[in-house]
């Protein structure tokens, strides 16, 4: 068990239990070319140095910061914010609006945590992995010196932070420490390391804790099997008894966000079960009678937090990618007016008088804001850095819908160079979320501005079928045996591409991570004819290998939504459509880069596609991190990816 001690404001590591050290990148792979820019973690191979001043064009974008609202300071005096200054994100607190941000954690690997309720003189709840194995773990830290911190889970699990009591005194811990494969419901005491009290066995099946009623008694829970379905109960937290919440109808049906009223005698949720979106819903608990409250909104209400005094509540929104901020009160609610953009993190200031949440727009880094209610004055608490480049230049998208195959319109986000014109039509990057059940939102990306604005090439982030966002319908459409309808999305991409003057449709290229990167290797499969090159980040190669060396606990929900690869019609379709098995077809070149700790797509998905498209005789660049998991986290690691990435787009999209 770790000890920590907090010296002059920095958390010192007493032992190794917290932090280890990383495994090294694949030791079976040689990197081909010295690149004194190339951090020590990672191996490559094919690829060529990155350019000095190549490099040195990306680092302002690199330098970009941005923060993200993690709560209130217990006496509403400050904001608790996540943001990054060094290698990692970890956590400050910003005591008045604009002012300085004062580090809390000081950590080799990037930091989740909030604030302990009650009288605990800001004690933090901290969540932490190692290296991007996602084993996370759960840390007790008092913000006050000459305290000690301590571990709450055994160091070895994968542990999942739920629901605090109002009180502090107790909190909900998903862990597989059982068995390793079943995340099952534990009760936390933040005073005692490492003693976790049994609450709720699971056997094969995915329970979350939501929301814990304010007399400590009751919790909501979810289980989820889908996005499509999911089944609400309450959890007597004395005996362990779960009462279901039924669902109206006969149809499985999905629900999202869920919070008891101050009482605890009714719960709002988000749920489907009255159309095609999420709507948001009281239950009283007594009765189990549903009250809809949003039926004329038609888009999901995404999220909802209870004012504990008042009863006040707020709830955002989904609307075509952007998000909409409202107040109910009773049965009414109220829209407030924001920039386009992305609100979450939504909490209630200790007196109630205040909203706090993350802002992200698509021409701005992410921010910490506060509203004051009812009045809706907003007022900016943090101010990320924008590495010195002119705000102005930032481009902000056009929200499209193209129509597809079979006639469906298919929503997308089109942001065009300044430099693109008729005479002078740009290269296209198609951006293809994962997911699947994911959805693109207008949020900054730094390196898009770059490729816009240093490159002069068109980015355009499609919602193909699957995605999240749009109706119930919409999120099915690629499910089971209509895979691959998704990838014929991207092909109707290609030709309305081709129907616009300034963009050129004979240099388009393709990039998505996760199941985006599946998408990236199956759009290169059915359309390398019409594509100049793709970019596979921690990608699917294989659905059936993917299915069986994917972390145990994550094997079931995968099931849910790509098929049972157990299934012989099933496993005869995944080897139909697998990227490994069409690899002969993929006529471009590729760039492939894995987390080899990668919990949720093995890295052995990487080492499978990689030889078989170089059997090709194509060019394929790989960019192996041994201390990444699912994604390049750390920003050394990630500002090389970037680097490569932003090369490899100059050598094989932009050369005519």
């Amino acid at each position: 068990m770790s000890r920590w001690r907090l010296m002059t404001g920095t958390v010192v590591v007493i032992t190794s239990g917290l932090v280890a050290g990383v495994r090294a990148a694949d030791p079976t792979r040689t990197t081909t070319i010295e690149d004194p820019l190339r951090p020590a973690a990672i191996a490559t191979s094919e690829v060529p140095a990155v350019p000095a001043k190549l490099a040195e064009r990306m680092r302002r974008y690199q330098n970009v910061r941005s923060a993200g609202f993690r709560g209130w300071a217990p006496d509403g005096r400050g904001m608790l914010i996540r943001t990054r200054f060094g290698n990692t994100t970890q956590l400050h607190l910003v005591e008045t609006p604009g002012g300085r941000r004062r580090q809390l954690t000081f950590f080799d690997e990037p930091v989740e945590g909030r604030f302990l309720p009650g009288e605990h003189q800001g004690a933090l709840l901290l969540s932490m992995s190692r290296g991007g194995d996602e084993n996370n773990q759960v840390y007790l830290l008092r913000a006050h010196a000459g305290k000690s911190g301590y571990r709450l889970t055994d160091g070895r699990s994968r542990n999942i932070l739920g629901p605090v009591r109002s009180d502090g005194l107790f909190a909900i811990i998903h862990s597989t420490r059982r068995n390793g494969r079943d995340t099952d419901l534990y009760i936390a005491d933040p005073q005692q390391p490492n003693r976790l009290t049994p609450l709720l066995e699971t056997r094969g099946e995915y329970w979350r804790a939501k929301d814990w009623s304010r007399d400590g008694s009751l919790l909501l829970i979810n289980h989820y099997v889908s996005i499509n379905e999911s089944y609400p109960a309450i959890l007597d937290v004395a005996t362990g008894k779960k009462t279901a919440i039924p669902i109206p109808g006969s149809r499985p049906a999905a629900y999202g966000a869920m919070t008891f009223t101050p009482d605890g005698r009714s719960a709002y949720v988000a749920t489907d079960t009255n159309g095609e979106f999420r709507q948001l819903a009281r239950i009283n608990l007594k009765t189990m009678k549903y009250e809809f409250l949003t039926e004329k909104l038609p888009w999901d209400v995404t999220s909802v937090t209870v004012e504990p005094e008042l009863g006040l509540v707020a709830f955002t929104t989904n609307e075509d990618g952007a998000s909409g901020l409202y107040l109910l009160v009773g049965r009414k609610f109220r829209r407030y007016d924001l920039p386009l953009g992305i609100v979450s993190g939504v909490k209630f200031s200790p007196d109630g008088t205040r909203l706090g949440f993350t802002l992200s727009r698509p021409d701005a880094p992410a921010d910490a804001w506060a509203m004051r209610l009812p009045d809706g004055r907003l007022t900016r608490w943090t101010y990320s850095e924008v590495g010195g480049l002119d705000e102005d230049s930032f481009v902000v998208p056009e929200r499209i819908r193209y129509k597809t195959f079979d006639g469906r319109p298919v929503p997308a986000y089109v942001y065009r160079p300044a430099s693109a014109s008729k005479q002078t039509p740009a290269a296209v990057l198609v951006h293809i979320h994962g997911g699947p059940e994911s959805q693109y939102r207008p949020y900054f990306s730094p390196t898009d501005q770059f490729y816009l604005n240093e490159l002069g090439i068109a980015v355009i982030r499609p919602n193909v079928r699957g995605s999240a966002g749009y109706g119930k319908t919409y999120v099915r459409l690629d499910n089971g045996l209509n895979r691959e309808d998704s990838v014929k999305d991207i092909g109707a991409l290609l030709d309305w591409i081709g129907t616009q003057p300034d963009l050129d449709a004979s240099r388009v290229a393709v990039y998505g991570g996760s199941y985006g990167g599946y998408m990236v290797l199956g759009s290169l499969v059915h359309y390398s004819d019409r594509l100049k090159a793709g970019i596979d980040i921690v990608g699917i190669a294989s659905f059936e290998t993917f299915l069986k060396n994917t972390k145990a606990y994550r094997r079931d929900l995968r099931r849910a939504e790509y098929g049972d690869e157990r299934k012989p019609e099933i496993r005869k379709f995944f080897h139909r459509i697998d990227p490994i098995h069409n690899a002969a077809r993929i006529r471009t070149a590729l760039l492939v880069a894995h987390g080899v700790n990668d919990p949720r797509v093995p890295f052995s998905e990487a080492q499978q596609i990689v030889p078989r498209v170089r059997a090709n005789g194509q060019t394929v660049w790989t960019v192996y991190a041994g201390n990444e998991g699912h994604g390049f986290r750390k920003k050394a690691n990630r500002d090389y990816l970037h680097n490569v990435v932003a090369r490899f787009l100059q050598e094989h999209l932009l050369k005519k």
